[in-house]
This record gives C-alpha cells, structure tokens and sequence, in this order.
C-alpha cells in the first residue's frame, strides 16, 4: 500500500442485495475473475469472493469500481493474512 504524505485515506463500499457492490479509494485492480476480485485500495488490499462477478464500471482516475454479481464474501487482506490467500499474497509482496 502506497502512503501518500497528507492525503487521507477515504473509502466508501456500497453494496445493494449482494449483486452490486461499488467501492472508492480504489488505487488498482490486481487480479479478477467471475469468482474473485483483489482490490488494491487506500485502505489495504480487499478481496471479493462470489459467483459470476464481473466489473459493470471502473474509473482508476476517480478510485471507483463497480462489481456485478452475487458477493459471498469481503475482507481486507495483507502480507501477514493465513489461509489461501497467503500463497497468492505471498507472490504478491515478493
């Protein structure tokens, strides 16, 4: 994660029946397919699990992106996370 001196950090996730979610602050997109989404935002890497996920709209110039498709599940993740994601953090952080 990038540390911009005096910028504050601001994100906003909106989600609407688990089929439309739509985050800010997001900085990259750093992988995707139907089935996960690994976000690079001001706050800290977030991961997006679900089902036919794909991206309905996406502004890097703006920090938005909006996801389309059935959301099982959010979470921030990091260099020190466990689980499955550490294989791929791992690579990611190398």
């Amino acid at each position: 994660m990038v540390e911009h001196p005096g910028k504050v950090k601001r994100q906003e996730i909106k989600m609407l029946n688990r089929k439309l979610l739509e985050v800010s602050g997001v900085m990259n997109v750093e992988s995707f397919d139907s089935e996960e989404f690994l976000l690079e935002t001001e706050c800290g890497f977030l991961m997006i699990k679900g089902q036919n996920l794909h991206i309905k709209n996406l502004s890097l110039e703006q920090g938005l992106v909006a996801i389309e498709g059935y959301v099982n599940e959010l979470a921030y993740v990091d260099a020190n996370s466990q689980g499955k994601t550490k294989g791929f953090l791992g690579k990611l952080f190398k």
